[in-house]
C-alpha cells in the first residue's frame, strides 16, 4: 500500500499529484488552503477548517466546490495514508483550490477550479525542542497585508511578506521568526502563527476578531481557557504590551503553542517557557488525547515513509 494524494475529485497515487505551470496559482499565486492535522488519525476541526475555506472561496467567487464531498475525501484520505505510518505518528494535510488555468498562458479548454489534497508526516523536528526552549520573535519593518489589499479572513497563500518578514528577522537573530505589525503599529500576527499574551492580572488577550485570520488553533485555545477559568480577550495589542507580558504564545495547526521568550531580544517575562503556557499544552494535550510534547520528541527523527 502507498500514500495517495487527491486532485479534481480522484484519488491518486502521491507521486503523481502535479499543478501545471499555467495555473492561476502558480502564474498569480491565486491560492486558498487549509492546513489541518490528525491526532490519533482522525482530522482536527475538519468542519471550522471547512467553514473558513467555504469563506475564502465565497471571496474569490469560486462557488462550485462542494464542500461535503471534499470534507469527506480529506477523512478518506487521512485515514487512507494516515495507516502507512508508525503507531503514534500522526499527519499533516494540506488542502488547496486555484480558479484553474490562467488563460493567457493555458491551451484551450474548459475553466474549472483546482481542487487538490496531500498529506505528510509533520515535521515535529522543525519545533519539538521549542517546546522548551521557546521562540524568539523579532518586530519586522514588513507588515500585515492591510485588509483593504484582501479580506483579512481570507486563508490564501499569496504570503511573500512572511518570507520577507522572516528573512530580516533571522539577520537580525538567527532562528528568530518574525512579528509582524499592522498599518497601526499593533500587533496583527507571526510568521504563520497566531500571537496571544498572557499577563496574571487580565488573562489571555488576543488582536481583535476582525483584524485578524479567524485562527481555529485561536479558537482551540480560547475554549481551553475557559475551561481553566481564564479570562480571555480580544483588543489592539502594541509591542509594549507584549515587552510587559508575563507570557507571550504561538498558537498554529501543527505545534499547537508554543512558548515565546524574548522579542527583539528582550526576555518576556522570565526568559523561559512559562507556567501557564505548560497549563495550557498539558489542557491541549488531554484534549486530543496525547501527549503532543512527547510525541513531537518521539517523532522529531523517522525513518522514511
Amino acid at each position: 500500500m502507498s500514500r495517495l494524494a487527491y486532485l479534481n475529485g480522484q484519488f491518486i497515487p502521491e507521486e503523481s499529484i502535479t499543478v501545471p505551470v499555467y495555473d492561476a496559482g502558480f502564474v498569480q499565486g491565486i491560492t486558498v488552503a487549509e492546513q489541518l492535522r490528525t491526532f490519533g488519525g482522525k482530522l482536527f476541526r475538519l468542519d471550522q477548517h471547512l467553514r473558513r475555506l467555504q469563506r475564502s472561496l465565497e471571496i474569490i467567487r469560486i462557488t462550485d466546490v462542494d464542500l461535503i464531498s471534499l470534507g469527506k475525501a480529506a477523512q478518506t484520505l487521512a485515514e487512507h495514508n494516515h495507516q502507512l505510518l508508525a503507531a503514534g505518528d500522526d499527519l499533516g494535510l494540506s488542502l488547496f483550490v486555484t480558479p484553474g488555468p490562467y488563460p493567457t498562458f493555458a491551451p484551450p479548454g474548459p475553466q474549472r477550479p483546482t481542487v487538490g489534497m496531500h498529506t505528510y508526516p509533520i515535521p515535529f523536528h522543525l519545533w519539538n525542542g521549542k517546546y522548551a526552549s521557546g521562540e524568539r520573535l523579532i518586530v519586522s519593518s514588513v507588515r500585515q497585508v492591510p485588509n483593504n489589499c484582501w479580506p483579512l479572513e481570507l486563508k490564501c497563500r499569496s504570503r511573500m511578506h512572511y518570507y520577507l518578514a522572516d528573512r530580516e528577522a533571522r539577520e537580525r537573530e538567527p532562528d528568530a521568526r518574525a512579528l509582524l505589525l499592522d498599518q497601526d503599529d499593533f500587533i496583527a500576527e507571526a510568521s504563520t502563527a497566531s500571537v496571544i499574551l498572557f499577563q496574571e492580572s487580565q488573562g489571555f488577550l488576543s488582536p481583535p476578531r476582525e483584524k485578524i485570520l479567524p485562527g481555529v488553533s485561536v479558537g482551540v485555545l480560547e475554549e481551553v481557557a475557559h475551561e481553566l477559568g481564564i479570562a480571555f480577550s480580544h483588543r489592539d495589542l502594541t509591542v509594549e504590551d507584549a515587552y510587559r507580558a508575563d507570557e507571550v504564545i504561538l498558537c498554529s495547526t501543527s505545534p499547537c503553542l508554543l512558548p515565546v521568550i524574548s522579542l527583539d531580544g528582550r526576555p518576556i517575562g522570565t526568559g523561559f517557557a512559562g507556567a501557564m503556557c505548560q497549563r495550557l499544552t498539558d489542557a491541549w494535550s488531554r484534549l486530543v488525547g496525547l501527549d503532543i510534547v512527547e510525541q513531537a520528541n518521539r517523532f522529531a527523527r523517522r525513518s522514511p515513509v
